[in-house]
């Protein structure tokens, strides 16, 4: 059997995106002794993106790499104790509120900030992890900049996949939006607006087989009526391929002390970081399902640790 070890610690934050190493500067500046651990995707999913021309204060723009490994290192100079780790249990029962590490160190902290982000998700070809950063993206208005002109897809029938068919639809010359039922699950309003936009095409009853291209995602082939007499398969010319089929956010080891939505996303208290339990916040896309960008979760990682400073003066910690 392992040997448990423990430690306290004042502020203690899980996950290592721009929420995360934000909440972490200004904690460590604030001298709160900050330990982060970096999960099991170190930066968070800034880093599975190639170019970043969104963030302020990066003028020529940034790869999703180099802009965590900026906040990282501001983070270091200020002192944060950043670590290797993941969150594997919680038990916010009590005030010091314990975490256990990768099964084997249970943390015990007068503050949590919980910045585990969400994960994307997608349909499972392998082709989609191929052409990752070539062609593959989960975010329209990350990366739909550069398909200008271009032609794209996107996967999905709900409001989101209808929200990011529109946006790309402003920039690229054609848009298909491939929906695997016969009709939109979005708001009336949402699919009124697709359907009248000219340049997408809805493809109803269509599944994704693949991508394929020689340096990057040339086209998709698709199967139509799938299992039904008149089933058959088609290719689209794309440039990009984007999926639209939801979030999944990183919450399960909290559900059973945090309140949260019907799809798991930490709900807060409007307009703020702080959760149902005193001392414990929650930052970036885990508690965000509307704008899942790295300049709005940096911002409430800034909130959270200035939450924290002020619950640990009021109880005197």
């Amino acid at each position: 059997m392992n040997h448990i070890t423990h430690e306290d610690v004042r502020c203690l934050i899980i996950g290592s995106g721009p929420a995360g190493y934000t909440a972490a500067i200004y904690a460590a500046r604030a001298n709160l002794n900050p330990v982060l651990y970096e999960g099991i995707q170190p930066g968070g999913q800034l880093t599975t993106t190639t170019e970043v021309e969104n963030f302020p204060g990066y003028p020529e723009g940034v790869t999703g790499v180099e802009l965590m490994e900026d906040l990282k290192k501001q983070a270091l100079r200020f002192g944060a104790d950043i670590r290797m780790g993941i969150a594997t249990a919680s038990d916010f029962s009590a005030s010091p509120y314990k975490v256990t590490i990768d099964g084997e160190k249970v943390i015990s902290a007068e503050t949590v900030i919980i910045c585990t982000g969400a994960t994307a998700k997608y349909l499972g070809l392998p082709d989609e992890h191929k052409y990752a950063g070539m062609g593959v993206s989960a975010c329209a208005t990350c990366d739909g900049f550069f398909y200008r002109k271009k032609r794209v897809a996107v996967v999905g029938g709900g409001d989101t996949a209808c929200e990011e068919a529109l946006y790309l639809a402003s920039l690229a010359t054609q848009v298909y939006l491939i929906v695997r039922k016969s009709f939109l699950r979005a708001s009336k309003v949402m699919q009124e607006r697709v359907f009248a936009t000219p340049n997408i095409t809805v493809l109803f009853e269509h599944n994704t087989l693949g991508l394929f291209g020689e340096h990057g995602v040339e086209g998709a082939r698709l199967v139509k009526r799938k299992g039904e007499p008149d089933e058959e398969e088609v290719e689209i010319a794309i440039d990009g391929f984007f999926l639209a089929i939801g979030h999944t956010p990183n919450s399960d080891i909290f559900k059973e002390w945090l309140e949260t939505d019907e799809v798991g996303y930490i709900q807060t208290i409007p307009g703020s970081p702080r959760t149902n339990i005193p001392g414990v916040f929650a930052a970036g896309d885990v508690a965000d399902p509307v704008y899942r960008q790295a300049i709005t979760a940096a911002a409430t990682g800034c909130q959270a640790a200035i939450e924290v400073d002020r619950y640990l003066l009021e109880h005197g910690k």
